[in-house]
């Protein structure tokens, strides 16, 4: 099914810009127009977790999708926390092979080539420098804002061509989410996670980035 009166009655999306629609009234939007079948799709890319065992689930999942741009969101997301944290963690003497997630090639050159300046990424396909910068990004708020401009991005290129599919409302929902998310978060919010961070780094749980 096709989504074109849906999408061509959505305000246009502009990354670092505030959200022209409320999520509350897009989620409403969505489940009065969406089939069964893809509102289970968009239920999928809205969970969030609480912690490294939920959030190792929800990748699994993920992964699994039916729908290709679903699995892709996912890997996409496994690779950017994994790289981060890889790069993160040896940054700060943390062990990497320990805070790496999954079984995917991306997870295992991390795991296998701590000691080379860019993990051994240099023979896996993908853009991963851009990644690796993010972690010389000491401000939380900052280096969280850059991941999402990344986000943005592949989000953008990912469906530029998907017309009125609903991979292309799925990657709307993404975009405005964090707009919105951007638009409410204040400098204390952000004093807040760094120290929810840094005592998570001290227990021995798994950096989130």
């Amino acid at each position: 099914m096709t989504y074109e009166y849906l999408l061509a009655g959505l305000p246009e999306l502009k990354a670092g810009a505030d959200a022209p629609v409320s999520l509350e009234k897009l989620l409403v939007l969505l489940d009065e127009q969406l089939t069964d079948r893809d509102k289970q799709l968009l239920a999928l890319v809205q969970e969030r977790c609480e912690d490294d065992e939920q959030a190792l689930a929800l990748y699994e999942r993920g992964l699994k999708s039916r729908n290709k741009f679903v699995r892709d969101w996912f890997a996409f997301n496994l690779d950017m926390n994994n790289v981060l944290v890889a790069a993160i963690c040896r940054k700060h003497g943390f062990d990497v092979k320990k805070k790496v997630v999954g079984e995917n090639e991306v997870a295992e050159t991390l795991r296998t080539h701590t000691t080379q300046k860019d993990f051994g990424l240099n023979e896996v396909a993908g853009d991963f420098q851009g990644i690796l910068a993010l972690s010389q990004i000491d401000d939380l708020m900052a280096r969280e804002k850059a991941m999402d401009a990344l986000r943005f991005e592949w989000l953008q290129e990912r469906t530029q061509f998907d017309f009125f599919s609903i991979e292309q409302v799925l990657a709307y929902y993404l975009q405005a989410e964090m707009l919105h998310r951007w638009s409410l978060l204040t400098i204390e919010e952000g004093e807040r996670v760094f120290r929810e961070l840094v005592a998570d780094m001290k227990k021995g749980v798994k950096l989130d980035a």
